[in-house]
């Protein structure tokens, strides 16, 4: 069956493994401002929603965010590319500097290192990514250079005007 706007609730099933999940699909018809697809129709949004919490609640656990996503998830595909990604990035060795921290989305699994900068300057970005490590598994690969233009202009990609 069709979904309403274009696949809006792609990938708001988490992938990770919790009792008694609920997931609420809420579709909104007109919006406050102007939206589009964007790259990825629902699936930017709702990763992001999923990702920040499973941050949230590694801190409230006092778990390492790496260690507790592998806590809740039984994927051995999903476990391979984050192991992937924290070998790549280092995670092991990285230590948190003020100004900066990292972030992590299980979907082609993403660490990126971020850099607050003045705020005041209007000369420069308010944030910048100073690093960005990718681990995929796209399984059989037909077409390499089309897995890399989609991977390489996924992880680039960013909203107009933003």
């Amino acid at each position: 069956m069709p979904l309403p706007a274009g696949a809006a609730d792609r990938n708001a099933i988490p992938i990770y493994d919790f009792p008694n999940q609920r997931v609420v699909n809420h579709y909104v018809r007109e919006m406050p401002v102007r939206t589009s697809a964007l790259r990825s129709l629902g699936a930017y949004a709702n990763v992001f929603a999923i990702e920040s919490f499973m941050d949230e609640l590694a801190q409230a656990a006092e778990i390492d965010s790496i260690a507790f996503r592998l806590r809740h998830l039984k994927d051995p595909r999903g476990r391979a590319v984050i192991d992937a990604a924290a070998r790549r990035a280092g995670w092991s060795n990285w230590n948190p500097v003020e100004g900066r921290g990292h972030g992590i989305g299980l979907r082609n699994t993403r660490i990126l290192e971020p850099t607050a900068r003045d705020r005041r300057s209007t000369h420069r970005p308010r944030g910048a990514v100073n690093r960005l490590v990718l681990a995929v598994d796209v399984g059989l690969v037909i077409n390499p250079d089309g897995v890399i233009n989609q991977i390489e202009g996924g992880a680039i990609h960013r909203p107009v005007g933003r």
